[in-house]
């Protein structure tokens, strides 16, 4: 890629999710390229991510808005619509996405439960540096609006718009499909709720063709080939898989991107990048 400033930002997403994922989000920091971290405020070791939080005040934390796959902060009477009697969001996209746009009461219920979370986060005490959505659900764009809406009245500043752009895939060796450009395209949807509600979002992001397999070897070639302008690279770090993430992401090599964050290699190519 030619010209042009560049500047880039390093996220570890599922902060909360267990201590194994707290603990590689931790050393990613401490020790590695990692700068910044989605924090999940329903899950199981939310108390333990703020925690580790608190004693590292270089990691920039935001949100990691849960509306698809994982627990909600209300109780499940609360949000009916949107739950089950384990207070968890369903992993059906599709029913998901239909509710959220044409059933009324499941849109009130989600913005009370956003609401709850960007609330859950203020009472950590931490700085909201950022806000995204587990599973990218904030494409939706009755979930981007509320999340939008519903976060500017606790200060949100900036958010994740997950735009990968064809040509740096290209440019790697992995030429995007269908798939791929239909989700960049749709992205313009999300891009302009952001500027409407005059919030600031990074103008690529990276992590979704390789989604759970961001490895030393990919990091370095999309570092090579990083557009002008601001980018983020998003990771899922464990130091070891445990119950819940061979549950919920069997495919996904969460060791091997701790150990990109941690590579001396990737270190040293960040500023030339």
């Amino acid at each position: 890629m030619n010209g042009g400033a560049r500047r880039v930002v390093l996220t570890a997403d599922d902060f909360g999710l267990s201590e194994a994922v707290n603990e590689g989000i931790e050393r990613a920091h401490r020790d590695g390229a990692l700068t910044h971290a989605s924090l999940m405020v329903a899950g199981d070791a939310a108390a333990d991510a703020v925690r580790r939080a608190r004693r590292l005040p270089g990691l920039r934390v935001g949100l990691h808005l849960v509306a698809i796959e994982g627990r909600a902060v209300l109780p499940p009477a609360e949000i009916p619509a949107l739950v089950d009697a384990r207070g968890w969001f369903p992993s059906d996209a599709l029913r998901l996405g239909l509710r959220y746009a044409f059933v009324p009461s499941a849109r009130r219920q989600l913005a009370a439960e956003i609401a709850a979370q960007f609330a859950a986060f203020a009472a950590t005490g931490l700085p909201l540096d950022h806000a995204d959505a587990h599973k990218h659900m904030h494409l939706h764009p009755t979930v981007g609006r509320l999340m939008l809406r519903i976060g500017r009245d606790h200060g949100l500043t900036r958010i994740r718009v997950p735009a990968e752009p064809p040509a740096v895939l290209a440019a790697c060796a992995t030429p995007p499909g269908l798939g791929g450009r239909a989700l960049h395209a749709w992205c313009r949807i999300l891009r302009a709720q952001t500027r409407a509600a005059g919030v600031t979002s990074d103008a690529a992001v990276f992590g979704i063709a390789w989604s759970g397999q961001m490895t030393e070897a990919r990091v370095l070639r999309l570092l090579q080939n990083l557009p002008p302008g601001s980018s983020e690279i998003y990771f899922h770090p464990a130091q070891r898989r445990d119950a819940l993430i061979a549950a919920l992401m069997p495919g996904y090599a969460h060791e091997a991107e701790l150990a990109a964050l941690l590579s001396p290699a990737v270190k040293a190519a960040l500023p030339r990048a």
